[in-house]
């Protein structure tokens, strides 16, 4: 090629350039952070083409005003990959919306505060982890913030109370935990400082301590606050039910709170929902007759000592739900519950002592009545035929496998209303017919939760045909591509007494939604533009996954954007090319400096070095080096997998060599693969791993190094450290956190597989560590495993549903887990001369005695200290729910932790102090500082459905 033609090409290039340039209207600064962000998704919406977002055609979910970016919409278009740091420099953004985006993962940028201008976050439904950066705090504008059914992990941040025009405030579902922050004076921040907060929606996480008193004031505006499924203790704050008379909803059920329920809630008179089930709240129901306004009334599973249903509840004239399951009512039913001025819909009266004849009169509003497990002797059945009763488990029912009398059998109360539909043939399985035309389509579906509904009166079919026509009222109204809406089935969360709606929203003038229709549908929800029929309450919509239509070709313009922008990166290729030449031999020195995979043995196979950060490749000299030739002295123990070695890198850190041996060398995958997967892995209740060495034909992970040993040393008394009662439970409990996050925090989610006391670890101040993780799984492999894979694990702790199908599940750690608890209580290993250990607590316990009558198989090390052993009972309790036969009734490790922690609470140990090298008690480390707990007497109750625990 000529000199001429080269200049001539050039000249080309750069003209095309500067076409382009001339025609890119989004400013630049904007334009940027959207490429950036393009780059972040593994699957970024189909039209995000060109470097031009705002202008024709405008990238999907982008709105721009003047050429820059104020809102980004993006909710429910399978979106994968983290957010990046970019994120914060659009300065002029409005609104951020990523909901239903379940693989959207990793922490928030923590310079998310730079955005200004933003007045609603909505990250609901994503899969977002981390602390909630503290930068939140100074989004002045805010005015929603979504950040519910995330993994969300730490503190509320104080600095959240500088959100002075904050009115959506929703975190619930999550795994948020501490105190409520409040203000101190001018020097702290809190919430009591939200004074335009219309909703606190906190539910499902793991809150803790007392509601602070000062946290509510005359001044808030409050409607709903969802306290509901928490570690709260303590009573209800004065303030709440004194001062914030504007509420409507409160829920504080699911929590440990105790004391006197305060009759200062009988000012709460526009309250319609109140939820105070599955708490210890003692002495009787206050008189709440001036609630007027109220529609339900849970105060089920308490410890009332009152035995009366309250004559004050025909005052509630708008009561339709009454829920008292559980608190020890006697004698007959009264009639006032079912006759004028009270028109209750739904009464749950079970597992109580009501006896005498059943009668509810002339009663024509009672829909649903449920008292499973009283002494009803006798029951006059009504003429009525849409009253359902329920009465299993009562004299008045003979006790046989299929009661003759529907009202003798445990079935779940449901709405058989569904919207109308024509009669259409069957579209198969993917699509459904549209209820209007019976064109079969691709609708989008969802959940459609309300999280405190005003009834439960499922029969009524007017209730969910009027919200029915409301949502098709709102769709037809707006410029949104949707033809109609139906609702198929609806039925009750029975743990959340959440409403659940099925949903199917179905396309406009074609068979299946675009992206730029999905986000316009997801952001009537995620908006709270929809606003239901009174009485349905606060919403979230759970949008399912969805599968949009592939490109069909492109536009005249998409041709020339592509040619313009080909020319672009030729250009900018050129340029990289020379620049990269210019720098290879420096980037080649530098590289065996700062890439910690530039000894990734590649002369042994064709796989890459692993892609992660944080984590060392060391060569064989290294270790050889570092762990004194791999000498016996260094030695500090092994397995089948080989040895490991006590080493020192030369900084002075003190590491753990784990080599395989060459009967256990992975494959060249199979080793990147656990590199990649353990680099992820970061919490202080797990063993961390520092780096790898991938040469001369060895295989060894380094981690940190852990001083004290495995717990197996310490029971045996092989180290000299001898475990006291207050101990073994810290151990236990940042054990359980270290395996509740793998399971759950994870990114992604792991099984361990191999959960014993020889793979706890114990640092210098006794705090427990999981380690080795050479049989792990991840849970979506697990999912998908051939059944006929190998079991795995280690006898005495493996799960006897899996060794008998092959299934491998979460639940499969949890049964080890069970098994290690009951190790801390005897010393010895699972299995000592043929018997085992689970077998022989069953056998030999008597809930009847002190400590469960076990004294004889307890460690001697607990014995001979002689200590008040708190809490015994209830660990032994939790134990044994862990080692259920079947999965299904274990708990979960997050639900396992959070009951050991109310397990140390009670005891008077805080559980949030770290170091177990102190076996100083709660009570003991807190004189004179207002302890919550030390007057508690210890009490427990299960937080997880699946407990078998005798009710106390």
């Amino acid at each position: 090629m000529s000199s001429r033609t080269g200049a001539l090409i050039l000249l080309l290039i750069l003209f095309f350039f500067r076409i382009f340039y001339v025609s890119a209207y989004t400013y630049g600064q904007d334009a940027t952070a959207l490429l950036s962000l393009k780059r972040a998704f593994a699957k970024p919406p189909k039209n995000w083409k060109g470097v031009d977002p705002c202008h024709e055609p405008v990238w999907v979910g982008i709105t721009c005003i003047s050429n820059r970016v104020v809102n980004i919409s993006l909710g429910n278009l399978n979106l994968e990959g983290k957010l990046p740091a970019t994120i914060s420099t659009f300065s002029e953004l409005i609104s951020l919306d990523l909901t239903s985006n379940p693989k959207l993962t990793g922490p928030l940028p923590p310079d998310i505060g730079n955005l200004k201008k933003l007045k609603e976050l909505s990250l609901m439904g994503c899969g977002f982890s981390g602390q909630i950066p503290e930068s939140i705090g100074t989004l002045e504008q805010l005015i929603r913030l979504s950040l519910n059914s995330n993994k969300f992990s730490g503190t509320i941040p104080a600095s959240m109370g500088r959100l002075s025009k904050l009115y959506w405030f929703d975190i619930a579902d999550n795994q948020i935990e501490g105190e409520l922050p409040v203000s101190n004076g001018t020097t702290s921040p809190g919430l009591d400082m939200l004074l335009e907060a219309g909703h606190f929606h906190f539910g499902k996480n793991k809150l803790s301590g007392k509601i602070p008193n000062e946290l509510f004031t005359s001044k808030m505006i409050l409607k709903h606050v969802l306290f509901d499924g928490n570690l709260f203790t303590g009573g209800i704050p004065d303030s709440l039910s004194s001062l914030v008379t504007t509420l409507e909803v409160l829920r504080l059920d699911r929590n440990r709170l105790s004391g006197e329920i305060p009759t200062s809630l009988n000012n709460l008179t526009n309250l319609q929902e109140l939820y105070l089930s599955d708490n210890k709240f003692t002495g009787s129901i206050p008189d709440l007759s001036n609630l007027t306004k109220l529609k339900t009334l849970d105060v089920s599973n308490n410890r009332f000592t009152s035995s009366l249903i309250p004559s004050w509840i025909p005052s509630l004239r708008s009561l339709s739900t009454l829920r008292m399951e559980g608190i020890q009512l006697q004698g007959q039913i009264p009639i006032f519950l079912f006759i004028p001025p009270l028109n209750l819909a739904t009464l749950v009266l079970k597992r109580n002592w009501l006896n005498a004849t059943l009668d509810f009169g002339t009663s024509q509003s009672l829909r649903f009545v449920d008292l499973q497990n009283n002494d009803i002797t006798e029951y006059k059945q009504p003429v009525r035929k849409n009253l359902q009763v329920i009465l299993a488990n009562n004299p008045v029912c003979p006790e046989v496998e299929n009661p003759p009398k529907e009202y003798c059998k445990e079935v779940k109360q449901n709405s058989s209303y569904a919207s109308p539909r024509r009669s259409c043939r069957d579209c198969g399985e993917d699509r459904e017919p549209n209820p209007d035309t019976c064109r079969c389509e691709y609708p989008a579906t969802g959940i459609l939760t309300f999280r405190s509904p005003s009834f439960t009166e499922f029969s009524d079919n007017d209730t969910f045909k009027t919200l029915w026509e409301n949502l098709i009222v709102l769709f037809k109204n707006s410029k949104d591509p949707v033809e109609t809406v139906a609702i198929g089935s609806i039925g009750e969360d029975e743990i959340d007494h959440h409403l659940l709606v099925n949903l199917s929203i179905f396309p406009s003038g074609k068979d299946r939604f675009d992206q730029s229709g999905m986000e316009s549908v997801i952001s009537i929800f995620s908006t709270q533009t929809f606003k239901p029929p009174s009485g349905f309450g606060p919403y979230i919509f759970k949008a399912n996954e969805y599968d949009f239509p592939d490109d069909k070709g492109l536009k005249s313009s998409h041709i020339i954007g592509a040619v313009v922008g080909s020319s672009v990166f030729l250009l900018m290729l050129m340029i990289a090319g020379i620049y990269a030449l210019k720098q290879k031999k420096r980037a080649e020195r530098a590289n065996d400096q700062i890439n910690p995979f530039a000894k990734w043995d590649v002369n042994q196979n064709s796989v890459d070095a692993p892609q992660l950060m944080g984590v060392k490749a060391f060569s064989f000299e290294d270790m050889r080096k570092c762990a004194n030739n791999f000498s016996m002295a260094n030695d500090v123990g092994g397995g089948g997998y080989g040895q490991v070695y006590k080493g020192i890198l030369p900084s002075g850190q003190k590491i753990a060599i784990k080599r395989a041996q060459p009967g256990s060398l992975q494959g060249a995958l199979e080793f990147k693969t656990e590199i990649e997967l353990l680099s992820r892995v970061h919490h202080k209740n797990v063993v961390k791993l520092l780096g790898f060495c991938f040469d001369r034909g060895e295989q060894m992970l380094v981690y940190e190094y852990i001083p004290n040993g495995s717990l197996r040393d310490s029971l045996s008394g092989k180290n000299g450290i001898r475990l006291d009662w207050t101990r073994r439970l810290r151990i236990a409990l940042g054990s359980g956190k270290g395996l509740a996050y793998l399971h759950e925090l994870a990114d992604p989610p792991i099984i361990h597989r191999d959960v014993k006391s020889s793979n706890i670890l114990l640092d210098e101040s006794l705090a427990a560590k999981v380690a080795d993780f050479g049989l792990s799984q991840l849970v979506e492999e697990a999912e998908k495993a051939n059944v006929t894979a190998a079991v795995k694990g280690t006898m005495g702790y493996l799960d006897p549903e899996y060794y008998m199908t092959n299934q491998l599940t979460e639940k499969s750690d949890v049964y080890g887990f069970g098994v290690m608890m009951l190790e801390l209580l005897t010393g010895e290993i699972p299995i000592v001369n043929g018997k085992y250990v689970v077998k022989e607590v069953k056998m030999k316990m008597n809930k009847s005695k002190k400590l469960y009558d076990l004294q004889e198989l307890l460690d001697s090390t607990i014995i001979a200290a002689n200590e008040n052993l708190k809490g015994f009972e209830k660990y032994v309790d939790l134990a044994l729910i862990c080692v259920e036969p079947e999965g299904v009734n274990r708990p979960s490790m997050n639900e396992v932790v959070k009951e050991i922690e109310y397990i140390m609470y009670h005891a008077g140990i805080n559980p949030n102090v770290d170091s177990a090298a102190s076996s100083r008690t709660f009570d003991e480390a807190s004189k004179g500082s207002g302890d919550l707990y030390r007057n508690n007497s210890f009490e427990y109750s299960a937080s997880f459905p699946t407990a078998k625990l005798e009710p106390h």
